[in-house]
């Protein structure tokens, strides 16, 4: 088949993860991770793939944007008719996986996803640039069409018709808030030996463990 996978492998040589250097607040850890992200230069540090679990148990990926991190937990935004939308409605256990790959990191979240507010929502559409909330318009995420052509002619509907005002907020759109109840960072290391950390929600705040490689 061309490339002999087995034989791909390199050492991971970033450096270590110790007890010690962990925030006891796991959104501040990823907070911190996701800062050096960013001034390492990496290509698109706030990527992120969402994994959902539709009614028949058939599990799907995704990369999405992180566009908010508070105390409640991580913000992105979607169609509401999309895959990801109509499994979180049906089921709102998710995970998020940021692969910091350059800097030998991984952080895994396990929670449970809600819509946010809508005016959230309309706050932060209204912040996109006027062609990112044309694309929302002119969209109908994850259903059938038959051609790219037809995208791009809706796009330009879209434009025509809002040409001469502010572009409106579609009500079916919006923004997802994923409340995590564990978070584990990763941390590569040489000989396979990883630091791996896992935070789980306590009633007085987080546990954390460090679990084998």
């Amino acid at each position: 088949m061309g490339i002999v996978l087995e034989n791909l492998r390199r050492e991971y040589t970033k450096g270590g993860l110790h007890r010690a250097d962990l925030n006891e607040n796991p959104l501040e850890q990823f907070n911190g991770w996701l800062q050096q992200a960013v001034d390492a230069g990496l290509s698109d540090p706030t990527g992120m793939s969402v994994a959902t679990v539709d009614a028949d148990g058939q599990p799907s990926q995704r990369i999405v944007l992180l566009k908010h991190l508070d105390e409640h937990g991580f913000v992105f935004f979607t169609n509401y008719g999309s895959n990801k939308a109509r499994d979180i409605d049906q089921n709102p256990n998710v995970s998020l996986h940021f692969p910091w790959i350059e800097l030998d990191r991984q952080v895994i979240v396990k929670g449970t996803a809600c819509r946010i507010p809508t005016k959230e929502s309309m706050n932060y559409f209204l912040s996109r640039p006027a062609d990112s909330q044309l694309a929302a318009w002119a969209s109908q995420q994850s259903r059938k069409i038959t051609t790219r052509q037809f995208l791009e002619s809706q796009f330009l509907h879209m434009k025509e018709k809002f040409k001469h005002g502010e572009i409106p907020y579609p009500d079916f759109w919006g923004g997802y808030r994923v409340e995590p109840h564990s978070i584990e960072f990763w941390q590569g290391g040489e000989n396979r030996l990883h630091d791996r950390f896992l935070y789980r929600r306590a009633d007085t705040g987080w546990d954390i463990e460090r679990l084998a490689p």
